[in-house]
């Protein structure tokens, strides 16, 4: 059994075969180190790979592959990130939408003038009663056809 261990940014496998004698690590079938712990490097280093380790008595254990994928570019996606993201948002939100009334709102502050006002028509007297409905224009048509 091979354990991993991640520590201060760096990756170390440790064997559990047989703590007694010298143990060989194997990485994808190649001798690399004779070590109790095997340190790999910092994590950032992509320590890609299968790793297994054995005794000096034959003892192996089982194979582990071990891959990491590092995103070098990556933002760290915390709950301060993410309050910080959505009370941004807000922000900007509220001062677009006081931008956009401030634009279209009709000026408050301007009093109208009496220049301002057209009477569309001077004199009230110009405006004459109706006069006395006439149907009998309308009784003049034709008859009404039945629609199917």
């Amino acid at each position: 059994k091979v354990i991993v261990r991640e520590a201060s940014g760096k990756v170390f496998l440790q064997c559990g075969v047989g703590s007694q004698g010298q143990i060989m690590w194997l990485k994808d079938g190649n001798r690399i180190a004779n070590a109790t712990q095997l340190d790999l490097g910092a994590v950032y280093d992509d320590p890609r790979g299968i790793y297994a380790c054995e005794t000096e008595s034959g003892q192996k254990s089982t194979p582990l592959q071990v891959h990491y994928r590092m995103c070098q570019n990556c933002i760290e996606v915390d709950a301060p990130t993410i309050s910080g993201i959505v009370i941004a948002d807000v922000v900007a939100t509220v001062l677009l939408a006081v931008a956009v009334y401030c634009i279209t709102a009709p000026d408050k502050g301007r009093m109208s003038r009496a220049s301002d006002r057209q009477n569309l028509i001077a004199n009230e007297q110009l405006y004459q009663p109706l006069g006395e409905r006439d149907d009998g224009q309308y009784s003049r048509l034709g008859p009404a056809k039945a629609r199917k």
